[in-house]
């Protein structure tokens, strides 16, 4: 138990100071001084309630999930019966009451319409997600099941949290907070911006780009009185565009979706200087486009962002290559944004701001004043406490808690994890707690030296039974730390980061460090009694 070869002195000083220099960048930022550009800075990053920021709740709504599915079955519905050999006839199609129904011309195709669907009423893992009917033997109904519902509610808010995630890294913000909460809410929190203005536009943006043929058939008197003709619908113009106050009458259903984006970029139109944003289309994406402006020449179509009309040229001729021009009256700032949230892709579904708060840099900074405080004056007590009882083990112990602190630090740093307002309290505790296995060693050395042991035998004998009630203590905290962070969110996922690291740093500090450092004072010094 006493025994530290070389090598093994090596290595452990050589890991404590190691871990140890990683907290240096993170003590001097908070010190106030410049970390040298020139070498490796890795900081703990400060959490919203340290650093400030901006803290938003979104809200999807499943309602727009499920119409969103029926919209995607009708379309497959008629790409499958149109393509079929031969073709099966539809009509008198209806999405209303949460279902798909649908006419066949002729009962006789009954059993080719079912084949075709199949296969899209399936889902993942063989989940059936369509339930099909048949009504007077002629009508085919599709009645989404309560597990298809429940898959695509799941799948599309993983979908939007992971395009918040990315549109929120374009802005260059670091260690954004971004998990689900419950089945159709997403928090968001970036610590270090103040101002959510442009966090909220950004993340408003559903980003739902389509290229749909504009209806030349509608009246205007209908568009005005929102009266659409079968299979189209009305889409407004979006404000600060030339027909804003106005709406056209668009194709529901042919069009050609952002999907197949691969590019974006905010830029200027040679010709007129306004800002645009350029898109490019991958190689599906791109022939679907050629085939509809080549079909479509002289026609308009409508650019739709989100529900709104961003402009309605005529298709001159032919655009090929999978490249286009997006215009509709925007500033460099707004082309920059919707640039932004198309290479980020489309939200699955609408997100809503239903909750936002900012706290202020001010607040942070002396959150962490008075935890530095805290932090010093409890170090400070037990600092004392320990030299005052046990004397050269207490200095141990003291020196012990010094590196502790600092190889907690600099592993936080290590594994570039948030530093939050709980965490700071996870310090106060460790600091406390670190110093437990110590007074655990030293009044078990007490024990064995008033049973008679020699110094050597009551020394190894105290650290080596010790060690048996330390390793148990800290397994019990190790689970309640892991069970907090898996179960908890936001601040209690902090302070069960700093808890959870604090135990091994507490562990190899308070019973590694302390036994080579007495072993060797021990084998020089080989004192007859000792004060402790």
């Amino acid at each position: 138990m006493l025994e530290f070869p070389l090598w093994k002195k090596l290595w452990l000083w050589g890991l404590t100071l190691a871990f140890a220099a990683l907290s240096l960048p993170s003590l001097f930022s908070v010190s106030g001084l410049d970390w040298p550009s020139a070498l490796p800075d890795p900081e703990v990053n400060l959490g919203l309630d340290l650093a400030g920021g901006s803290h938003l709740l979104l809200e999807a709504k499943a309602a727009d999930i499920r119409a969103q599915r029926l919209e995607n079955m009708e379309e497959n519905v008629r790409q499958l019966m149109r393509n079929a050999k031969p073709r099966i006839r539809i009509g008198d199609v209806s999405t209303g009451d949460g279902r798909l129904s649908f006419m066949l011309d002729s009962p006789a195709d009954i059993d080719r319409a079912r084949g075709l669907l199949e296969p899209v009423m399936q889902g993942a893992n063989l989940t059936r997600e369509w339930d099909l009917s048949v009504v007077d033997g002629q009508r085919v109904v599709l009645t989404p099941t309560q597990s298809g519902i429940d898959a695509a509610l799941d799948n599309a808010m993983e979908s939007a949290t992971e395009v918040v995630r990315r549109r929120i890294d374009e802005l260059g913000t670091r260690e954004p907070t971004i998990i689900r909460q419950g089945d159709t809410r997403i928090v968001v929190q970036v610590p270090g911006l103040e101002d959510p203005a442009a966090l909220k536009s950004l993340l408003g943006k559903t980003a739902q780009l389509e290229f749909k043929l504009v209806d030349l058939n509608a009246l205007p008197s209908d568009v005005q009185a929102g009266i659409a003709p079968p299979g189209s619908e009305i889409v407004p113009y979006a404000p600060g565009t030339p027909g804003a106050g106005t709406a056209i009458a668009v194709r529901r259903l042919g069009g050609i979706r952002g999907d197949n984006l691969t590019d974006a970029q905010a830029g200027k139109d040679p010709k007129t200087n306004e800002s645009v944003v350029n898109i490019a289309f991958d190689s599906q994406g791109g022939a679907k486009f050629a085939k509809l402006t080549r079909e479509n020449v002289g026609k308009p179509f409508a650019i739709i962002l989100d529900g709104q009309v961003l402009s309605a040229p005529n298709i001159n001729e032919p655009i090929l290559g999978g490249r286009a021009q997006i215009s509709g009256s925007f500033n460099a700032q707004s082309a920059n944004e919707l640039a932004i949230a198309l290479n980020s892709g489309a939200l699955p579904v609408p997100l809503q701001v239903i909750e936002e708060r900012t706290v202020g840099p001010d607040l942070g900074a002396d959150s962490i004043r008075k935890g530095l405080i805290a932090m010093a004056i409890g170090s400070l007590a037990v600092i004392v406490l320990m030299i005052a009882t046990y004397g050269r083990f207490g200095i141990y112990a003291t020196i012990a808690l010094v590196f502790n602190v600092a190889m907690l630090l600099g592993l936080m740093a290590g594994l570039n994890t948030t530093l939050t307002l709980p965490g700071i309290a996870g310090f106060v505790i460790t600091i406390g707690a670190a110093v437990d296995a110590n007074v655990l060693i030293n009044e078990r050395i007490r024990e064995e030296r008033k049973r008679g042991r020699k110094v050597v035998a009551a020394v190894e004998t105290g650290y080596r039974e010790a060690s048996r009630a330390i390793w148990d203590a800290n397994l019990t905290n190790f689970i309640a730390g892991v069970a907090l962070f898996a179960f908890g969110s936001g601040p209690v996922k902090g302070f069960a980061v700093v808890l959870v690291i604090g135990l091994f740093t507490s562990v190899f500090t308070g019973v590694t460090l302390t036994r080579m450092w007495v072993a060797g004072w021990l084998r020089k010094a080989r004192p007859n009694d000792i004060a402790i």
